[in-house]
C-alpha cells in the first residue's frame, strides 16, 4: 500500500513540475515511475493472504486505506447503496410511508417506521411495534429497549449497522398497546417483502407477539424458546425466539435466558452456508 501511495504522489509531482523539466529529465522521471509501478504490481497483496470475510482482513484493510477512501473502496458499502437505491426497495418503503390500512394507527402516528440497518444483512431482528421514541424518530429500537438491543448485539460481536432491525407492524399503536390481529395482517405483506429482499441467513424474533406473527402459530413464548424454528416453509430461514428487550428491562433476571437464546442463534448461524 505504501508503494502505491508513493507512486501516486510521484506521478502528481511529476505532472505539476513537467514544464520545468528538460527532455532528458522527463525521460529519467518516466523511467523511475515505471520502476515504481512495476514494484507495486509485483508486491503481494496483504488482504489476499487472509481468507475472505476474515475480521483480521477487514481490520488490516481499514488500517491501510486512507480515511477519505475507506468507505468508497468498500465493496460492502457499494452493495448496501445499490440495495437502498434498488427500485423495488424504494417502492416498498414508499408504500409503507403512504399506507392507510389501519385508520386508528394512521390517525395517531407521527410517521411510519420502516426499519434500519444493512439491507444485505445476514441477520434480521424483528420486534413487535414502534414505541413513542421510535414513532418520533422514524427508526425502530431507539429508546431504552433499543439501547439494550445494541448491547445484546455487541455480545454477539455484531453492530447495529451490520444487521437489519424491523417490527411486524410499521406504526405505533396508541398507548403502546399490543397490535391487533387485523393490524398485524395488514402489515404482514410489507414485512414479508422486506424479508424476501434482504434474504437473511438467520432471523431472531424479539418477543412472543413477533414470534407468533412470524411463525403463524399461537404459542406461549416458553414453548418457542430454546429450539431452532423455521420461517417460511417454501424458502426456509432459521428462526430463533427470545425475549423482547423491553421485557428484559422489566425483568432483568431473564437476561441469562436471553443470552442462551442468542448463543443458540449464533450456533445455528454458524451452520449456514457462506
Amino acid at each position: 500500500m505504501g508503494v502505491e501511495v508513493y507512486v501516486r504522489r510521484s506521478q502528481s509531482a511529476a505532472q505539476s513540475a513537467q514544464s520545468l523539466l528538460s527532455s532528458s529529465e522527463r525521460e529519467k522521471e518516466a523511467s523511475q515511475r515505471a520502476l515504481h509501478e512495476s514494484a507495486a504490481a509485483q508486491a503481494p497483496s496483504q488482504s489476499a493472504a487472509q481468507p475472505a470475510g476474515s475480521p483480521l482482513r477487514a481490520e488490516s484493510a481499514a488500517a491501510q486505506a486512507p480515511p477519505q477512501r475507506a468507505a468508497a473502496g468498500s465493496a460492502r458499502q457499494l452493495s448496501e447503496d445499490a440495495k437502498k437505491a434498488h427500485p423495488p426497495w424504494l417502492d416498498l418503503r414508499e408504500r409503507v410511508r403512504q399506507c392507510e390500512r389501519c385508520p386508528e394507527l394512521v390517525k395517531e402516528r407521527s410517521q411510519t417506521v420502516f426499519g434500519v440497518g444493512d439491507p444485505d444483512a445476514d441477520w434480521m431482528f424483528i420486534g413487535e411495534a414502534p414505541g413513542f421514541e421510535e414513532d418520533r424518530r422514524g427508526e425502530p429500537f431507539v429508546g431504552r429497549a433499543g439501547q439494550l438491543l445494541n448491547k445484546m448485539l455487541q455480545a454477539m460481536t455484531l453492530r447495529r449497522e451490520q444487521v437489519y432491525i424491523a417490527n411486524i407492524i410499521k406504526c405505533r399503536p396508541p398507548d403502546n398497546r399490543t397490535p391487533s390481529p387485523l393490524e398485524v395482517g395488514n402489515c404482514s405483506g410489507y414485512l414479508r417483502a422486506q424479508i424476501d429482499m434482504i434474504a437473511p441467513k438467520t432471523i431472531v424474533a424479539l418477543g412472543a407477539v413477533a414470534a407468533r406473527a412470524l411463525l403463524a402459530r399461537d404459542s406461549a413464548l416458553k414453548d418457542l424458546r430454546g429450539m431452532e424454528l423455521v420461517y417460511n416453509d417454501t424458502k426456509p430461514i432459521p428462526l430463533i425466539v427470545t425475549y423482547h428487550p423491553a421485557y428484559l428491562l422489566r425483568f432483568p433476571k431473564e437476561k441469562r435466558k436471553a443470552w442462551e437464546d442468542l448463543q443458540l442463534a449464533m450456533k445455528v448461524f454458524s451452520r449456514q452456508p457462506a
